[in-house]
């Protein structure tokens, strides 16, 4: 048996849910399936602090915001879908608000702006900082005015359903009962997240184990750009919790194990000058990119300058000199979070913090619809690489990345499903028994086994953080390779202990597992084919950029044999590429 809806939507994070407006709006009589393994507001998108860039700002402009993000993209941004995005991105914005986001505000009553890493202007738009919070709540609640729109919480998507070269829908096993559903539809997008659990120390929940990157490669289509692995500058040594950027975009400061402010010493431009009418600070090196921080971090690091600590080594985040008053109007979740995690007020003591993987660059290949080479199948959010944010995302452009995109899934999946109404649910219903029975046979049914899930967990995590990190090489990179490939030929020999159908997290642990093993391996291969230096990814033994070989995108396609890594060339519109500097 099986359900039938005109789109699903896999994720009920902001991507899903704005894209489940966007079709409501575009087409009131399509049935819409939101799909997700959590309830919608215990996404991920919940988690982001900081805020979401748009040009709102009189001293701002959309040719401003897209040089900074293709600045920052290292020029592996498509620079088609960068102009789109700063354009669109505006009256997202706006248009959130009229659904209820309440943003911060200036005492004219107009948007407030902070400034955030690798903007040259102050244009991310914030609620305090639980930005993401705000974000989340607003599309939720509106999404509920929708009939058409109806929500399969706790179901884990497992596999997407092709046939006669057309995605028609989606396997997903309902958590609760531990059946396989099958949900048809004549379009399907995946919100799904990123895959920074790959990685050991990251900001992301357990949720985010790249299930939709992993169902679209199987499904055929290709990974783009997964070499490039952001990771944020200051997360929690042990938990990786997040302290969002929004702490140095309101003057906090980076210090090493001497208070020295380390980062004046390493390539981050002058210093860019920004006043709070409140408390005149200025903002400099710690408003550099993401992927600078990080590597100068390491840097810090070699040269003795960090502070051993249980979970490696760290610097400090000073805020003591923001004040108790400004803390708390602006950043009273980072006071909670260290004080509750870390053990520290940030209003009398600084707070130790590390490099964390934060966010996948890479994705699911896709047009600025939205599409993929798949018919009828679209992505938008982590999951995606459109591509805006090439080598290096700069902070605060991926949630309105979410609305801008999610909403473009929603109206070009509306129009194809309206166009594609038939489905051949005879042979898709024999998918999704099949899948059950794929379930039932290698995890529940499941006899012998020896290897533990949380054993070759531990070892990808480990192989991926040594060998896939802020640095690489050839001999690191194939190391880790070598060693996923063994993982995942004892991931055959899993053992399941636990039979129960009924919310069953070891099942759900193993299929996680799954995926993120696909995932790292196309990260690994696509990491080792690259033989330059760009953004997030640093080769030790190749430590020059090379356009003329990889001004390009890398694919990674899913194979018998492995991964096959092709590539295309990025898309540039008026922007020719140059050396990448800050602040001068």
């Amino acid at each position: 048996m099986s359900v039938r809806h005109d789109v699903v939507i896999v994720g009920g994070g902001g991507a899903g849910l704005r894209a489940a407006i966007a079709i409501a709006e575009t087409n009131p009589s399509l049935s819409v399936a939101v799909v997700s393994k959590v309830y919608p507001m215990r996404s991920h998108t919940v988690a982001a602090e900081g805020g979401a860039a748009a040009v709102i700002k009189d001293n701002d402009s959309l040719e401003d915001h897209f040089r900074d993000t293709v600045g920052g993209s290292d020029w592996l941004a498509d620079q088609d879908a960068v102009e789109l995005f700063v354009n669109e991105a505006p009256a997202e914005m706006i248009q959130l608000e009229h659904w209820g986001c309440p943003w911060s505000r200036e005492p004219d009553g107009t948007v407030a702006v902070r400034p955030f890493g690798g903007m040259n202007i102050e244009r991310t738009w914030f609620a305090s900082d639980k930005t993401g919070f705000h974000m989340l709540h607003a599309l939720y609640q509106t999404s509920l005015k929708y009939s058409p729109i109806v929500s399969y919480d706790e179901s884990f998507a497992t596999k997407i359903l092709v046939e006669n070269g057309r995605c028609q829908g989606v396997s997903a096993l309902d958590l609760r009962t531990g059946k396989v559903e099958t949900i048809l539809a004549s379009a399907l997008i995946l919100c799904t997240g990123g895959a920074g659990r790959v990685f050991p120390f990251t900001t992301n929940g357990a949720i985010n184990t790249g299930d939709g990157m992993a169902m679209a490669y199987r499904a055929g289509v290709p990974l783009k750009d997964m070499e490039f692995i952001q990771y944020h500058p200051t997360g929690l040594p042990g938990t990786g919790i997040l302290i969002t950027e929004a702490s140095r975009g309101e003057g906090g400061i980076l210090v090493n194990k001497d208070g020295y402010r380390y980062l004046q010493d390493y390539d981050l431009g002058k210093p860019v000058q920004v006043t709070d009418p409140e408390h005149p600070v200025k903002k400099s090196m710690e408003l550099g990119p993401r992927d600078r921080l990080s590597q100068a971090f390491v840097k810090e690091m070699e040269r003795g300058r960090t502070i051993p600590g249980p979970h490696g080594d760290f610097v400090l985040l000073d805020l003591r000199h923001l004040g108790e008053k400004k803390i708390d109007k602006k950043l009273p979740f980072v006071r909670e979070l260290a004080k509750n995690y870390a053990g520290i007020d940030p209003v009398y003591e600084p707070i130790p913090v590390r490099p964390v993987i934060h966010y996948i660059m890479g994705g699911v290949d896709t047009d600025t619809d939205s599409a993929t080479s798949l018919l009828g199948l679209f992505a938008a959010g982590e999951v995606a690489c459109v591509s805006i944010n090439g080598a290096n995302r700069l902070g605060s452009n991926s949630l309105t990345e979410l609305l801008v995109f999610g909403a473009r899934a929603g109206r070009a999946a509306a129009i194809f499903a309206t166009q594609n109404p038939d489905l051949d649910v005879e042979a898709l219903e024999k998918q999704g028994a099949d899948e059950q029975d794929r379930i039932a046979r290698d995890f529940i049914r499941k006899e012998g086994g020896t290897e533990r899930i949380a054993t070759l967990r531990r070892e990808m995590n480990e192989t991926m953080e040594s060998g896939a990190g802020i640095y690489r090489s050839e001999r690191s990179l194939r190391d880790t390779c070598d060693k996923l490939m063994e993982l995942r030929q004892r991931f055959s020999n899993l053992l399941i202990e636990d039979r129960s159908l009924t919310f069953n997290t070891e099942l759900t642990s193993a299929l996680e597992l799954d995926f993120m093993l696909d995932v790292a391996l196309a990260i690994g291969q696509s990491a080792l084919a690259r033989t330059e230096s760009r953004g997030s990814h640093q080769r030790t033994d190749h430590p020059d950029r090379d356009d003329e070989n990889f001004l390009k995108h890398s694919l990674a396609f899913h194979t018998d044999d492995g991964v096959r890594i092709g590539y295309k060339d990025v898309v540039i519109t008026k922007w020719p590429p140059q050396e990448r500097v800050y602040g001068k």
